[in-house]
This record gives C-alpha cells, sequence and structure tokens, in this order.
C-alpha cells in the first residue's frame, strides 16, 4: 500500500502533513506481518512504515531466539561482538541475525541503539508532557497519552509502537509455563515493571547523550518515567489506534478545510 511520496506532489506542503499526520489511523500499519515482508530498503515516504533496520533485526531476533532467556536485558554482553554488529549496521551492511549469534549481544545493541539516539524515541520536547501523565489515572490517563503520542514525528512512532509490541511479547513469557506435554518452559523473568525499569531512561529522556546532566534524574523522574512506559506497554494496542468516531471527525472537517487531501485518500481506498 505504499506510495512514492513523487505521487503527491501535486498537493501543497501544508497538505502533505496532513497525510503525514492521518498516516497512524492506517491499520495497516499495525499489521505485525508487516515487519516480516519482503526486505526493502528504509525510506524516508512520509506514508510508508518507518522502521530503522536495526531495531526491527533485534526485535525479529529477540522474538525468535531470546523469549525464554532468562534475565534477558540485564545479563552481560560481549561488549566486542556488540561493537561489532554496531559497525556492521552502521556501514548499511545488510546483516543477517540468527540463532547463532547472542541473544545477549542482541539485546545489548538494541539497548545501545536506544539510548544513543541524537534525540529520544519520545523527543525531549515531549518529555515534561509525558512524565505528567504519571499523576493521572484511568481512562484521562490513557487518553492524554494517546493524544502525546499523535504529536510523534512518523519515524518515532512507527519505532515506538515496533518496540512496544515487542516488550509486551516478552512480558507475556515472564513467568513459566510448560508445554503439551507436560515440560516446563522457563521464564525470562522479565515483567512489564522490569522492562520499563530497563528501558523507559533510555526512551524518556531530558538531556542529550553525553550531557553533563544526562545520567542524573532525580527519584520522582525515575519513578514517572517507569509508570509512563509501563502505561504504554500495557496499552499500546489500543494506543496507536485511531476510532472510527474521531477519524470520521477528522475527515469531515478536512473536507471543508483541505478537499484535496480527503479525495487523495478516498482515491487510496
Amino acid at each position: 500500500g505504499a506510495m512514492s511520496v513523487d505521487s503527491i506532489t501535486d498537493l501543497s506542503d501544508n497538505a502533505s502533513e496532513l497525510l503525514e499526520a492521518l498516516q497512524l489511523s492506517h491499520p495497516h500499519e499495525l499489521d505485525p506481518r508487516r515487519s516480516r515482508a519482503k526486505k526493502k530498503p528504509l525510506s524516508l515516504n512520509p506514508i510508508t512504515w518507518q522502521v530503522p533496520r536495526i531495531v526491527d533485526r533485534c526485535c525479529t531476533h529477540l522474538e525468535m531466539h531470546g523469549l525464554q532467556t532468562v534475565g534477558i536485558f540485564r545479563v552481560g554482553s560481549s561488549k566486542k561482538r556488540v561493537q561489532q554488529l554496531r559497525e556492521e549496521f552502521d556501514r548499511g551492511l545488510d546483516v543477517f541475525l540468527d540463532e547463532h549469534q547472542s541473544v545477549h549481544d542482541v539485546a545489548a545493541l538494541l539497548k545501545e541503539f536506544l539510548r544513543d539516539m541524537p534525540d529520544s524515541l519520545i523527543p525531549r520536547e515531549l518529555y515534561g508532557a509525558f512524565l505528567s501523565t504519571a499523576a493521572m489515572e484511568g481512562p484521562a490517563q490513557l487518553a492524554t497519552l494517546q493524544l502525546l503520542l499523535f504529536l510523534l514525528p512518523p519515524c518515532h512512532s512507527d519505532t515506538l509502537l515496533r518496540l512496544l509490541r515487542f516488550l509486551g511479547e516478552v512480558a507475556r513469557h515472564a513467568e513459566r509455563s510448560w508445554d503439551p506435554e507436560g515440560r516446563e518452559i522457563p521464564g525470562n523473568k522479565m515483567t512489564i515493571s522490569n522492562l520499563a525499569t530497563v528501558f523507559g531512561p533510555n526512551i524518556l529522556r531530558k538531556e542529550k547523550p553525553g550531557d553533563k546532566d544526562a545520567g542524573a534524574l532525580n527519584f520522582e523522574d525515575s519513578a514517572a518515567i517507569i509508570l509512563v512506559l509501563q502505561r504504554l506497554i500495557e496499552h499500546h494496542h489500543s494506543l496507536f489506534m485511531v476510532s472510527p468516531e474521531l477519524q470520521c471527525d477528522v475527515l469531515r472537517r478536512l473536507f471543508q478545510t483541505d478537499p484535496d487531501v480527503i479525495e487523495y485518500l478516498l482515491r487510496r481506498k
């Protein structure tokens, strides 16, 4: 369903931004099978799925090989192997992660990537707004989080959704279980709370990496970051879905202000 940016050159810049905002409501973008589809180069097209190759491949590898690994994200890795993987991705090589790759190395690489992004996955401009939701409860908290997620740039939104979907899958395997033949399957012990503690500071950051105060967080901010990420993991399925009512309301308003956008969306459907 992706289209070339060249195909909407007849629209104004303002209309293109509106299309970019509406891309979150396309159910096809939420289909988990998209990440396993035919490999394509990373695109900057505002109407396609924008997840960095390194994030998608790390998540896919860990979903296939690491869900039963006890202490995933907390056990040490080989710094040399992680650095080698990082350099291969940085050079744009087609890095293939298979069962021979250490789960802990891939987990460390994913954490490093998120930690070292020049701007965090949730941009610094929204840091305070996201943290303020920690003081809310129930439907009001979720409604506010959803509106804030709608403000994320598309590449941040897509990548965050991919990561949260993966973290939710890890948490589902936190406790031990048994297969149909009665054999015990060990749990990875990474509950939603544990995952939020590990990933929260990498996703929600006030300072740039390397800044003097980058590692300094007061207790209140740390607790709020963990709570916010817990809610994002728990409710990512609903938070990233625009309701039909809201979508219809937006389309009705656009019909008055930007009929070109409406015409384009109807042609796509």
